[in-house]
């Protein structure tokens, strides 16, 4: 979907969108029309339900008076406090109740919102990013769909008197969307097209953009000693690949900010095979490299003033005469060995290579790793926050402080020593899992023994990864949870 910026129009055509406060309150645009129309506004909404309250909607065919083919009313509640995620919601909307009406394409009006700390031109960037994310559609494999199955809309024109401003607002919103709509689309592909060499592939193209990528392949992870990360994969045919990808947007010599990604393209669970019933979702258990991919396109296109490192670890988990078998014992790129009770806890084996080999290279300022790490949080959390686990109180207040604002809550647990004592093994250093009580909370103590006291914080995103119904600005799907939590916290704490 296209998106564009334009002054408002004194006599609008086609589709129409206009806020209306609670209590029925047209704005500027709303007024107007309502004045063209000889009242016809003012009569509609008196005999109607809707009062204005947050997305209520109303739809008005070929309103008498007016040149309009249809308008639509949306309510944006009392205006106080309406912020950039309200405007974003806005804009989600829209898309939600206008994209399959036929329209090909839709104007909305925006007014200030009196008690919004947001000018005109910044709601109008919000609404537009919002509008945006909830486009998204993966149909790359329908071939046959029908043409009224298909969103029509393929043009918003976002009318407001400070246009420049708001385009130029909107610019930095536009490649986070594309960062997002990376990760969307990754975390979307079958297993059978995205594996550890074309997830490999994808970073690469990041080049494009200005982003250093480099791949290891086996040969070299093996002389690196990642006995972990490697023992995942050995019972695939697919090659295990690392991959660093590094955006250098800050001062020469600045420590980098590292984001580590979980990259299981697929997770049959290894030698402790996952039932068969729902299997099929373990494509997206790669979804935290997803993340880290999409966040590097997102700072290289709005060309972050900061350093950046992203390292990825992608294997596939799969059965075999060669597999990883329960109770084998693995030596980490730390020296640390590992005692593998459970070949399906296997992301924080390929965290744990990873996690080393960054602190180790890059000597970061803090380290963040994600991944659809474990079933436990999902009890935990359910699917409205990511588990956060973290060494440094300072670094988890920024994260959720970020998540906040951008509606990608975290939910801090503990990482007290207490639960270390849960994986410990009687023949190696650790084991990879430690019983069902706090399944989460031992795989982060798992991790953080790979940190080497470093800062550092871990995002369970296995609840959050894909959702099975519409959010305000996420279609069903992959929802590229942590872009927009990441690229906030970057842009609010450490560009210069």
């Amino acid at each position: 979907m296209k998106i564009s910026f334009a002054k408002p129009a004194s006599a609008p055509e086609g589709a129409l969108v206009v806020t209306v406060l609670e209590g029925r309150l047209l704005g500027a645009t709303g007024q107007a029309l309502d004045a063209e129309s000889g009242g016809a506004l003012a009569r509609a909404l008196a005999k109607s339900r809707f009062e204005g309250k947050k997305d209520q909607t109303l739809l008005l065919h070929a309103p008498a008076g007016l040149k309009l083919d249809r308008l639509l009313l949306v309510g944006i509640g009392k205006g106080k406090g309406f912020d950039a995620k309200a405007a974003q919601g806005l804009g989600g909307l829209v898309v939600a109740q206008l994209g399959g009406s036929g329209d090909a394409e839709v104007t909305l009006a925006i007014d200030l919102v009196e008690g919004s700390s947001l000018s005109a031109a910044e709601i109008a960037a919000n609404a537009a990013f919002g509008a945006k994310l909830r486009s998204y559609r993966f149909d790359r494999y329908r071939t046959k769909e029908k043409a009224e199955d298909k969103p029509s809309l393929k043009k918003l024109v976002v009318s407001v008197a400070d246009h420049g401003d708001a385009k130029k607002s909107y610019q930095p919103l536009e490649a986070v969307a594309e960062g997002v709509f990376l990760t969307r689309d990754l975390a979307s592909e079958p297993a059978n097209i995205i594996y550890p060499e074309t997830l490999a592939e994808q970073c690469k193209a990041l080049s494009e953009q200005g982003v250093e990528v480099e791949v290891l392949g086996e040969k070299q992870m093996k002389k690196l000693g990642m006995g972990a990360l490697l023992g995942v994969g050995q019972g695939s045919e697919r090659e295990s690949q690392l991959v660093v990808m590094r955006w250098n947007g800050g001062a020469e010599g600045d420590a980098p900010l590292a984001f580590i990604g979980k990259g299981v393209t697929f997770d049959t669970g290894g030698i402790s095979i996952k039932p068969a019933g729902g299997m099929e979702d373990m494509k997206w258990d790669m979804g935290g490299s997803a993340v880290v991919i999409g966040l590097m396109k997102a700072l290289a296109l709005r060309k972050a003033k900061v350093n950046v490192v992203g390292v990825v670890g992608l294997v596939e988990n799969m059965p075999s005469g060669t597999a990883q078998r329960p109770g084998d014992v693995v030596t980490t790129m730390s020296g640390q060995t590992v005692e593998v009770i459970n070949t399906d806890a296997e992301g924080r084996l390929v965290l744990a290579d990873a996690l080393w080999y960054t602190q180790d290279r890059f000597k970061p300022h803090f380290m963040i790793d994600l991944a659809t790490l474990t079933g436990a949080i999902i009890i935990a959390l359910g699917d409205q926050y990511a588990g956060l686990f973290s060494n440094d109180d300072k670094l988890a207040d920024k994260l959720i402080a970020a998540g906040k604002d951008v509606g990608e809550g975290v939910w801090r647990l503990p990482v007290d020593d207490p639960y270390d004592k849960q994986i410990k093994s009687d023949i190696a250093d650790m084991m990879n899992v430690g019983g069902r009580e706090g399944g989460s909370i031992t795989a982060a103590m798992f991790l953080k023994r790979f940190v080497n006291g470093v800062k550092w914080a871990h995002l369970d995103i296995a609840g959050v990864t894909w959702s099975k119904k519409d959010g305000p600005v996420t279609p069903k799907g992959a929802t590229a949870f942590g872009v927009r939590l990441l690229d906030r916290l970057v842009a609010d704490n450490y560009e210069k």
